[in-house]
This record gives structure tokens, C-alpha cells and sequence, in this order.
């Protein structure tokens, strides 16, 4: 791995839909001193995630639905996202477009890959590609709203991104790579602003 870090065993706790794992590792600190940590780690692959936006209405879709993670937090259930997916094999934008006909009916076009994140390295080995693409009336390709034998219903919901902003603001979109897509569009929409 690295002159500072030397896994020591890797121990699987729960096999599902994921798998967890307990890693022991020995941490060598800069001053020299070697420390022995264990720490838990969810695996259930990486991911793509896509903001859909009309830069001639300004306009996002997003998606609702149910996660249960939050409920167990004390939060309300069904979050407001941006369209995602784990990639089951795929490269990331085939996976992002994939997820998007699934999720919202359309199909993205002018697809721009934005960056890639870690929403909680601490415990999660999730890598998230995330994508603006562009969608209008002529994307459309189907219904949308997920798959049902993957036990999802989605609702399609429309915004102008200054509303989609303010539902960061006052805590109705609390998802990391939405937040993080929307203020992306919103920057790339002041650097065309600005003469």
C-alpha cells in the first residue's frame, strides 16, 4: 500500500448486498511511531451520479425517493437526488446514462464528466463519477421512474435551479452529490454570466 501503512488482515463481517469488512492495519505517523488501528469498511462498489439541466429554461431534474439510511437518522425518508447508480460493470458515463432513462425517461445529451468523490471515505469505499448533462423535450425516451424489481419508485420532480439552490439553503436536499452537481451548474452558469 504505502511505506506508512502495512495491512495487517482483513476480516469479512457481513456479506449482502455489500460487504463489510473489519481491516487491521498498522499507521506508521510521521515522527516514526507505528499505531495499530482497526476500522470497518462498507463495500458495494462505485457509482455514477448525473444532474440533468435545460440551460435554456434553467431547469434540473431530480428524482425522490425512499432511502432508509436517513429514516434511521431522524430525517425524512425520501430524498430529493440527482439521478445515480452503482456502475454493475460499466464505465462511468454509460452507467450515468444508464441510471437517467431508468430515473427521469431521458436521455442526457452534451454528457461532461465534473469530477470524482469520496462522500465518506472514513467508512465507505464508494467512488462517485458525477456529470452534468443536458436534457429538453426531445430527450425523452420512456416513463422513468426507476425499476421495480430493484424495489424502486421514483418521482420525477422539475425545478429551476435558483430553487433547487434554495432547497440546499434551507435543508430540504441534503445529498452530497446533488448539492455538489448543483453548485457546480450554478458556478458554470455565473462564469457565462460574467462578461
Amino acid at each position: 500500500m504505502s511505506d506508512r501503512i502495512a495491512i495487517i488482515s482483513t476480516r469479512l463481517l457481513v456479506k449482502g448486498w455489500g460487504s463489510l469488512s473489519s481491516v487491521t492495519l498498522d499507521y506508521r505517523h510521521k515522527d516514526g511511531t507505528v499505531q495499530r488501528l482497526e476500522r470497518e469498511v462498507y463495500d458495494h462498489g462505485n457509482a455514477a451520479a448525473l444532474l440533468l439541466h435545460d440551460p435554456a429554461r434553467d431547469t434540473v431534474l431530480l428524482v425522490r425517493q425512499f432511502r432508509l439510511p436517513p429514516l434511521l437518522n431522524g430525517d425524512h425518508p425520501d430524498l430529493l437526488e440527482v439521478c445515480a447508480g452503482l456502475l454493475d460493470g460499466e464505465a462511468p458515463a454509460l452507467a450515468a446514462n444508464r441510471e437517467a432513462i431508468e430515473e427521469t425517461g431521458h436521455e442526457p445529451v452534451n454528457l461532461v464528466h465534473v469530477c470524482d468523490v469520496y462522500a465518506s471515505p472514513g467508512s465507505l469505499s464508494e467512488k462517485t463519477s458525477l456529470f452534468v448533462g443536458q436534457y429538453n423535450a426531445t430527450t425523452r425516451r420512456g416513463a422513468g421512474g426507476g425499476l421495480a424489481h430493484e424495489g424502486e419508485e421514483i418521482e420525477v420532480v422539475e425545478l429551476t435551479l435558483a430553487d433547487a439552490l434554495a432547497m440546499i439553503e434551507d435543508g430540504r436536499i441534503l445529498d452530497a452529490k446533488t448539492i455538489i452537481l448543483l453548485q457546480h451548474a450554478a458556478l458554470q452558469r455565473a462564469a457565462r454570466q460574467t462578461p
